[in-house]
């Protein structure tokens, strides 16, 4: 039982934190660049919704997704609330939501500062979605060129070109190859070892910026991939002792994960040097990332080895629902089920973005 003295001293320590960052955004607000618009490409660590309007279990438009989430309402975010996209954008004064481009009511106003391609279970190999029947990044890119065409039709071919160039691309996908096509289900293993298939990855998408780019597409955040050694579905997959002491980061898929980011970053680099008038900033999750794993206390979590719902240790997207009781206090979480991080991470998350990568674009 938690005393009331415990209790009160964390609800400071949430508190504190939650200022702290106000500060600092007050702070940075004004260094920070402008974007017409945010337009958000990837998997479910971004997808504001676009799975609840596609044939496939991988949703999360259900109890307890979304408790945190204004009106506590499940809209289809794999988290307890909002997502970095939100919170970015909402930072940069574009707009509060990045609402899914799926959504049926999305209005003309909402497509003029951007929207969301993103679809949880995806990821840059096509092979990926396969099982799971969502977007592939690749396929993103089709609704990308529908949006342009709505776009076109609301403010005239020449107002539509100046947001696009002026718009916030942001791009983060490449867990999902790993977990699900490489390390889970085995099936790249058969044509590639691990450096081949990060190198198979970086290639789509290489592509896929080029695409972008010959759309109108100027400004790109690319994130890495973060430690996903470190999700708790992953470890449980993977371990065959699950006692708490023993559950721990996976060391040899946080080593590729490194590796990955270590070639994407030159890659990245590569890209911004043939592409005059292009600007590409790599986004660093994986540091943040582990930094609130190995010092949790910092942020005030109590928690990071599994997630709020059910047992944390399997619950996500359809066995997290209705009948598997969440945490009581979400805040202490770094994980909200057994793969996604809770609002409170994507918040330190955000908070670095806005620190440490946005500033890179007024350079």
């Amino acid at each position: 039982m938690v005393s009331s003295s415990s209790s009160s001293s964390s609800s400071f320590f949430s508190f504190s934190f939650f200022f702290v960052l106000l500060l600092l955004h007050s702070c940075t607000a004004h260094n920070l660049p402008k974007f017409s618009a945010i337009l958000i490409f990837g998997d479910s660590t971004v997808d504001t919704g676009n799975n609840n309007f596609i044939p496939t279990i991988f949703r999360a438009n259900h109890a307890p997704y979304g408790r945190e989430f204004p009106g506590h309402v499940a809209t289809g975010r794999f988290s307890d609330g909002k997502l970095v996209p939100d919170l970015v954008a909402s930072a940069l004064g574009i707009k509060d939501l990045v609402p899914p481009f799926l959504d049926p009511h999305l209005s003309n106003e909402e497509l003029k500062t951007g929207a969301n391609f993103a679809s949880a279970g995806s990821g840059y190999d096509d092979l990926t979605s396969v099982v799971s029947n969502v977007i592939p990044v690749s396929r993103q890119l089709l609704l990308f060129e529908e949006y342009l065409l709505r776009l076109n039709l609301i403010v005239g071919p020449i107002e539509a070109k100046q947001i696009i160039n002026d718009a916030l691309v942001t791009i983060s996908a490449g867990s999902n190859d790993f977990l699900f096509s490489f390390y889970d289900i085995p099936s790249r293993k058969l044509e590639y070892d691990v450096y081949g298939y990060q190198d198979f990855l970086q290639g789509k998408l290489q592509d896929f910026i080029k695409k972008l780019i010959s759309l109108g597409c100027r400004k790109f955040l690319v994130a890495g991939v973060p430690p996903f050694g470190c999700l708790p579905f992953q470890i449980t997959e993977q371990s065959l002792n699950l006692t708490e002491s023993s559950r721990g980061c996976l060391e040899k898929e946080n080593r590729d994960a490194r590796v990955y980011n270590f070639k994407l970053v030159r890659l990245l680099k590569k890209i911004q040097d043939s592409n005059p008038g292009v600007k590409v900033v790599y986004l660093n999750i994986y540091d943040p990332f582990i930094d609130m794993i190995d010092h949790p206390q910092k942020y005030g979590f109590v928690e990071t080895k599994k997630g709020c719902c059910g047992s944390g240790l399997l619950e996500a997207g359809p066995i997290c629902n209705a009948f598997t009781k969440p945490c009581a206090n979400a805040s202490q979480y770094l994980f909200w089920d057994s793969i996604h991080p809770g609002e409170e991470a994507y918040r330190v998350i955000s908070q670095f973005v806005m620190e440490n990568a946005l500033p890179s674009f007024l350079s």
